[in-house]
């Protein structure tokens, strides 16, 4: 479901020529969601109805500086009771531009900020392994503790410490 409405959404942007502007718009919103518990809540609970969802994305939309296109898009999300699913929504809207533009999209999660040069080196390194140009977005996830997960496509590299703490603790088990 999420990649037809990505599409939808992808299609009608390119035709009016407004892509850059809608994956900046949907990449503003995303920081927004990562940024409000409250907005998370509005986003994923069922409790409120389509048209409280649809107001609130209008009002944050508008707060924002959103375009008409991408506030259209989510209001009608909303209205259709999809709103939980903006956050995969994205993530496909996002692999088609990055497959639009020959790029590939990769995602980062690690356990502090990556520093402008890190993210940087990062993206070279991956460009250098996978033979295109990289679109690399970043989250932060404590939980890690250290090292980084590297998603590309359907791949994913987990250096984390806290998977190859938890792996020894899985071995210690299976000795003890």
């Amino acid at each position: 479901m999420a990649g037809r409405y990505a599409l939808a959404l992808f299609e009608l942007a390119l035709e009016s020529k407004k892509l850059k502007n809608v994956e900046a718009d949907l990449s503003k919103f995303m920081g927004l969601l990562e940024g409000s518990a409250d907005l998370r809540r509005l986003v994923a609970s069922p409790v409120f109805s389509a048209g409280e969802q649809q107001n609130a994305i209008a009002a944050i939309a508008k707060k924002a500086k959103i375009s008409s296109l991408t506030s259209n898009f989510l209001g009608l999300i909303a209205r259709n009771r999809r709103l939980f699913a903006v956050h995969d929504m994205i993530r496909a809207f996002t692999a088609l531009t990055a497959r639009h533009r020959g790029e590939v999209a990769a995602q980062v999660v690690s356990a502090n900020k990556l520093s402008a040069e890190q993210i940087k080196t990062l993206t070279a390194s991956l460009k250098s392994a996978i033979g295109q140009d990289v679109q690399l977005t970043s989250k932060v996830d404590p939980a890690l503790l250290g090292g980084l997960i590297v998603k590309v496509g359907s791949r994913m590299i987990d250096s984390s410490l806290k998977t190859k703490l938890d792996n020894l603790q899985f071995a210690l088990r299976e000795v003890g």
